[in-house]
């Protein structure tokens, strides 16, 4: 009998549909089949179930952090069972140590971490018996059905467990050192909780590139001088015909001056008009590819303001249920068999409403399309599909109708023809000064009847039909206007933007740039929603009308690590491109993890030698500045926010040492009531505090020199 262990709960029950099964409590016993003829128990874990122990848990002397115990090497990892995990991993034990088991199948996602989470609660166990490997990327009941009939022995995937498991021992060590270093180098600094901080300046060889992505750009934005430019507009009469031309010269179509644009203005105002140029060019415009998961999280966070986290749930979700592929994909092409079942595909989403006419018009086979089908740009995973199993749009949230449209329209989309384009684009002089005049005419639908190129309204699509002119034509200026404008910075990236610039990072070395275009870009594809998450949990990242805005505590990170190779892409470039060469058993997954103890020493040796020319004193101003509540009671500068209390901004300076908890009596003194005090002398009325019975009060001076409170009650009125 054979023991198939699952990532999830969700994946364990879509791997049991296409057999005749039975859930026993935490596990699914199947019945003896073709398929298992002894029958099989699948369990399942809760993701992982374990996870790396905590430095101080291996050695106690590393609990306080303090410069001299760094750098931290660890030379024997260890694994503990994540608590609340602990009932997931007994059942999970149960089924392995069941002596009728004699084979386990390792039947996690269809990648590195998928085989991680597996073969570590398997080994962890204690359980040794014979492995094979279910490798699936479609959770419909013909592709589980396949690779139940095809399973993998354990060794052809084996070297993806040593990827993750390189990956997890480096990602530590560096994280650990890093982390420690800094955060005790940046508060020996005054940058503290004190200032406004939450404490921990938090290292990794991802997550701090993007934080540095991100406070680049700001920097650009910050740094940029606006400049004032003005641009000539020509109306023109052409035999009755009017139509608008802007004045282009090499350089392109801006003055930089009011005054020479006035000039060229006086010289066309009213003047005679020639069509010099007329030139009509049809162009045609090939469908969108299919998606990978960075370009749908792009894509989703655009139009729909989704994060890209909330896009990979909902994504997972529709893989659970087996009505899309395996979403963790960097590819956005599929095989020739995986597009040998997009006829069937297109016949079942033809009953759903939405798709019907679609599918009718379907013009062409894409079978030997190599914009969709290509095997040499297909790693592990192709890109996100429909499969052949189709929901019920009814039982859908309205984000998962959402996503799996995108995901339905792409494929449909790519069966259609081109769209087809008239570019026109006319030069008329004036004398010796020209204006173009550009135009683009839809020809032919298309792909367009099944999506459009952008997110723009379908009567923004089109530019406006130009007037049936020839060249040589006559006629006069009509009128000259100046249009004045201003240039203006980048923006900051959006959510979806920052997922594509770590897909596709601009860096000047070549060969850096070529590391990284072969690696994909900074992080994996299925963590890269994950890292802005933790960029915001950090307090490195903030979200304001869906652009991403660095804090200045990413400011001050970001200052310190500005001149290592943890500010640099190249890093986790170079990082994954090796990591790649274990898991297709190319390199030494013990080698690189001897390479990243040395690269850990030298982070703590640079952070160390740097430290002196460090300066936050500007950031720790503004961070109290932005945590400003009221004025101090004893010396009249400003109380701030300071994380568990309330405390004056002068406490250098003046040293004033005025301090107030925010808990009093087991509530808390909220901002606005603490405004209230400071500026008024009193709180509004608050309730429930803990005494020896609850009571209510208002907090009040007892003392304001002193900085000292005193509670005063409600009066009762008097009856009468």
């Amino acid at each position: 009998m054979q023991a198939i262990v699952a990532e999830k709960s969700s994946q364990a029950e879509s791997l049991a549909a296409p057999y005749k099964h039975r859930k026993k409590g935490s596990y699914i016993e199947i019945d003896p089949c073709k398929t298992f003829p002894e029958g099989a128990l699948l369990t399942w874990c809760s993701g992982h179930l374990f996870e790396i122990v905590e430095p101080h848990e291996m050695d106690a002397s590393l609990k306080i952090w303090q410069l001299d115990t760094l750098p931290m090497i660890i030379n024997d990892f260890k694994y503990k069972l994540i608590p609340e995990k602990a009932k997931r991993f007994k059942a999970v034990k149960e089924v392995l140590t069941n002596p009728k088991i004699k084979e386990i199948v390792a039947a996690g996602d269809a990648g590195r971490e998928g085989e991680l989470i597996v073969q570590l609660v398997i080994r962890m166990s204690g359980v040794k018996k014979p492995m094979k490997r279910l490798w699936t990327q479609s959770l419909t009941p013909k592709s589980v059905q396949q690779a139940f009939d095809n399973l993998l022995d354990i060794k052809v995937t084996q070297p993806l467990y040593y990827e993750a498991m390189a990956r997890s021992y480096a990602d530590y060590l560096i994280g650990m050192n890093a982390s420690r270093v800094y955060t005790l180098l940046i508060q020996s600094k005054g940058v503290n909780r004190s200032s406004g901080s939450s404490g921990v300046f938090s290292c990794g060889r991802v997550q701090t590139p993007v934080c540095a992505m991100v406070v680049n750009r700001e920097r650009e934005i910050q740094n940029f001088v606006s400049t004032p430019f003005y641009e000539l507009v020509s109306r023109f009469v052409m035999e009755g015909n009017e139509y608008e031309g802007k004045y282009t010269i090499e350089s392109g179509t801006r003055f930089d001056s009011k005054e020479k644009a006035v000039v060229i203005q006086n010289e066309c105002q009213g003047k005679p008009a020639m069509i010099r140029e007329l030139k009509i060019e049809e162009k045609n415009v090939q469908p969108p590819q299919f998606h990978s998961l960075s370009t749908l999280q792009a894509l989703a966070n655009k139009r729909f303001k989704m994060s890209p986290k909330h896009t990979l749930e909902i994504l997972q979700t529709l893989y659970q249920n087996a009505y899309v592929s395996y979403p963790r994909s960097d590819s956005q092409y599929v095989t020739d068999g995986e597009a040998e079942a997009f006829p069937e595909i297109l016949k079942n989403l033809k009953s759903l409403e939405p798709y019907s006419g679609l599918i009718e018009g379907v013009e062409r086979s894409i079978s030997a399309d190599k914009r969709y089908v290509n095997v040499e740009h297909v790693s592990d995973h192709y890109a996100v599909i429909p499969t052949e199993k189709v929901p019920s749009l009814v039982d859908l949230s309205e984000d998962e109708k959402k996503i799996y449209d995108i995901i339905v329209r792409s494929l449909i989309a790519a069966h259609y023809e081109p769209a087809a384009f008239s570019h026109t684009t006319i030069q008329t002089n004036v004398g010796e000064h020209v204006f173009i005049t550009k135009g683009k005419q839809l020809l032919k639908e298309g792909w367009r009847k099944v999506m459009f190129d952008s997110d723009e309204e379908e009567n923004k699509e089109d530019e406006a039909l130009l007037p049936n002119v020839q060249k040589d034509q006559s006629g006069m200026v009509k009128s000259v206007s100046i249009k004045e404008g201003k240039t203006s910075p980048k923006k900051r990236y959006t959510e979806g933007e920052l997922i594509l610039a770590m897909k596709n990072p601009v860096v000047e070395d070549s060969e850096i740039s070529k590391v990284l275009k072969s690696v994909s870009g900074i992080g994996e594809e299925s963590t890269r929603s994950n890292i802005i998450e933790r960029l915001k949990q950090l307090d490195y990242i903030e979200i304001e009308k869906n652009r991403v805005a660095p804090t200045q505590k990413a400011f001050i990170l970001i200052d310190a690590v500005q001149d290592t190779v943890l500010a640099s892409p190249e890093l986790t470039g170079r990082w994954e491109q090796r990591l790649k060469e274990i898991g297709k058993g190319d390199a030494s997954a013990k080698n690189f993890i001897e390479q990243s103890k040395k690269l850990a020493e030298k982070v703590v040796r640079d952070a160390k030698q740097q430290a002196d020319s460090w300066n936050f004193d500007s950031y720790i101003q503004k961070m109290e500045e932005d945590k400003y509540v009221g004025p101090c009671p004893k010396c009249g500068a400003g109380v701030v926010d300071k994380g568990n209390f309330y405390g004056c901004s002068a406490y250098k300076s003046a040293e004033c040492n005025f301090t107030m908890n925010k808990k009093l009596l087991e509530k808390t003194i909220n901002e606005s009531n603490m405004k209230k005090l400071l500026e008024k002398g009193k709180t509004n009325l608050i309730k429930s505090f803990k005494g020896k019975t609850d009571f209510d009060a208002y907090v009040v001076w007892k003392d304001k020199a002193a900085g000292s409170i005193r509670f005063e009650f409600k009066k009762e009125k008097v009856k009468s």
